[in-house]
C-alpha cells in the first residue's frame, strides 16, 4: 500500500507544473486524497483536497485559482496542476490518502492532516524568482 509522486522540478517563476500522485496497493478511487507542502523550517500545510467522487475540492487560499486538484479513478492517480508559480510556492509536496470518501465529514475545509492515514514520501518542486 503505497503512494508515489512525481512531476516535481525546478521551474522558474510564472511556469506551470504538473504533480501526479499514483496509488499502489489499493483502491484510490474510495478515498479522499490530499496535497500538502513543506517547506524548510515550516510546518507541513495542506494545499488542496479532493472527495473520492471529485464532487468536492478544496484549496489554501495560498493557491486558489492558480492550482487545480483532479484525479482520474481509472488510473488510480490524482494530480495538481499548478500554474502561476511563485517561489513562496517552493516546498517537498505530498499527497496523502484518507480512510474516507470525503474529508470535509471529520474537517469541513481541510486544513489538517488530521484524517490523512497513507502517505507518499514527497517531491521537491522549486521556483526560482
Amino acid at each position: 500500500v503505497q503512494l508515489v509522486e512525481s512531476g516535481g522540478g525546478l521551474v522558474q517563476a510564472g511556469g506551470s507544473l504538473r504533480l501526479s500522485c499514483a496509488a499502489s496497493g489499493f483502491i484510490l478511487d474510495y478515498y479522499a486524497i490530499g496535497w500538502f507542502r513543506q517547506a524548510p523550517g515550516k510546518e507541513r500545510e495542506a494545499v488542496s483536497c479532493i472527495s473520492s467522487s471529485s464532487g468536492t475540492t478544496i484549496y489554501a487560499d495560498s493557491v486558489k485559482g492558480r492550482f487545480t486538484i483532479s484525479r482520474d479513478n481509472a488510473k488510480s492517480t490524482v494530480y495538481l496542476q499548478m500554474n502561476s508559480l511563485k517561489p513562496e510556492d517552493t516546498a517537498v509536496y505530498y499527497c496523502a490518502a484518507a480512510g474516507i470518501p470525503d474529508i470535509t465529514t471529520i474537517q469541513p475545509r481541510c486544513v489538517e492532516t488530521h484524517g490523512f492515514t497513507t502517505w507518499g514520501q514527497g517531491t521537491q518542486v522549486t521556483v526560482s524568482s
